[in-house]
């Protein structure tokens, strides 16, 4: 939520694995038209739960995100907090396609997952290197940075290791 505050959430935004909404509620407080997705029905219904009770106006679909082009829209941001990392490589490869089907050209794409330094002693989900972003976003991005984060969790004080990264689609 700090980049919409640095101005790197622009526009129409779609809200990748959105959970129970939280990040898409505050994209659109800030004037942007969001729409955000997930695949678990139990999340979605929080999340417009949530909508409503708080009147926004983030929309909310149950829908995969391997499947994004069947919404049969674009967008010039997508937001992607902890998704990315549940992949494996096959999958990833999908995903990748499938975001670069609904992001404008000159649009963002906003991810935050755990690095590589994270712990595994505690399970989760697989780790992400820089140089794993970089090779998945090669075609048709440019990385504009990954830097060092931390992703709130419920088992970690203070955030497991992470990687923000900004990447911005090319023509």
């Amino acid at each position: 939520m700090a980049l919409e505050g640095k101005g790197e959430v622009r526009g129409d935004v779609v809200d990748l694995g959105c959970g129970t909404g939280e990040q898409a509620i505050f994209f659109s407080s800030k004037g942007h038209r969001v729409l955000g997705l997930d695949s678990a029905p139990i999340a979605i219904a929080k999340a417009k739960e949530k909508a409503t009770l708080r009147g926004s106006k983030a929309e909310f679909l149950e829908h995969d995100a391997l499947e994004l082009p069947s919404l049969g829209k674009k967008f010039d941001t997508a937001t992607d907090c902890a998704l990315f990392h549940v992949f494996p490589d096959q999958e990833r490869a999908r995903y990748v396609r499938s975001v670069s089907e609904v992001v404008r050209t000159g649009g963002r794409y906003l991810m935050l997952c755990f690095s590589e330094k994270e712990p595994t002693d505690w399970g989760g989900p697989r780790r992400v290197s820089q140089a794993e972003i970089r090779q998945a976003f090669s075609d048709g991005w440019r990385v504009d940075y990954i830097n060092p984060g931390r992703l709130e969790t419920t088992l970690h004080k203070g955030g497991g290791e992470a990687w923000v990264a900004a990447l911005t689609r090319l023509p």
